[in-house]
C-alpha cells in the first residue's frame, strides 16, 4: 500500500486548518459583533458551501479560476501559479469548501458570551483586538478548537471537489481519491486498507472532540 495519498492528505488538511483559523477569526468577530444589517447575507454566503454539492462547486471554481479563463490564465502565466491540477488549486478549494466548518461554531460561540462580559470589556477600555485575543478567544476555546477538529476532519474526507479541481495527479493525489481509484481497478483489500485508516482518523477526531467538549461542560457544571 502506498501511503504517498496520506501525505498530501495531512499536508492538506494542515493548511486548509491553518490558515482558515487566521482569516476566520476576524470574520467571526465582525459576523459576531457588528450591527451591520447585510451581514445576513454575508454569512448565508460564507455558510453555503455547507448545502451545496462539491460538484457545483467544483463547476463554477473551475468556471472562473480555470486554466482556461481569464483569471487562472493570468495568475499562471505571470505568477506561476495554478488554480486548477495542482496541490495549491486544491488547497484553495478546500480552503473555501471547508470555510463554514470553521465559521460556524467560533461566530457561535462569539454570539453566546455574555452581555455584561462584553459591557464590561467596553467599559474597561479594551480595544477590539485587545479584547478578541485576550477576553474572547480564551473564553470560547471550546469553540475554537471545534471549528479546528471539524475543519481538519472535513478537509481529511473532500472528494467531490478534489477530483474537479486536481485531477488524478501525483500532488493531488489524496486518500480519498485513491480509495477510488483502488475500487475502480478492483484493488479491494486495498481500497479498504485506506478507508479504515481514514475511519479511524476521523473516528479519533470526533472523540477527541467530543471529550473535550464534556471535559468542558463538567468544569461549569
Amino acid at each position: 500500500m502506498d501511503y504517498a495519498p496520506f501525505l498530501v492528505t495531512g499536508k492538506l488538511a494542515l493548511l486548509t486548518t491553518i490558515i482558515l483559523l487566521v482569516v476566520v477569526i476576524p470574520i467571526s468577530h465582525f459576523l459576531a459583533f457588528s450591527k451591520w444589517k447585510g451581514k445576513v447575507i454575508l454569512e448565508s454566503v460564507l455558510l453555503l458551501p455547507i448545502i451545496l454539492p462539491p460538484t457545483v462547486l467544483g463547476f463554477y471554481y473551475l468556471s472562473f479560476l480555470g486554466p482556461d479563463t481569464g483569471i487562472g490564465s493570468f495568475f499562471e502565466e505571470y505568477l506561476g501559479f495554478s488554480f486548477a491540477f495542482s496541490f495549491e488549486g486544491i488547497l484553495f478549494g478546500s480552503i473555501i469548501y471547508c470555510l463554514p466548518f470553521m465559521v460556524s461554531p467560533i461566530t457561535s460561540g462569539l454570539r453566546e458570551i455574555p452581555k455584561n462580559m462584553v459591557e464590561s470589556v467596553q467599559i474597561l477600555g479594551k480595544s477590539k483586538i485587545n479584547a478578541l485575543w485576550k477576553v474572547y478567544l480564551p473564553t470560547i476555546k471550546t469553540a475554537v478548537w471545534s471549528g479546528v477538529i471539524l475543519t481538519f476532519a472535513h478537509t481529511i474526507g473532500e472528494f467531490g471537489l478534489v477530483l474537479m479541481i486536481g485531477g488524478k495527479m501525483e500532488q493531488t493525489n489524496v486518500a480519498s481519491v485513491a480509495i477510488y481509484d483502488e475500487m475502480n481497478s478492483l484493488n479491494y483489500d486495498v481500497a479498504n486498507n485506506y478507508a479504515l485508516i481514514l475511519l479511524l482518523v476521523s473516528f479519533t477526531l470526533i472523540l477527541v472532540l467530543n471529550l473535550f467538549i464534556r471535559k468542558k461542560r463538567s468544569f461549569f457544571a
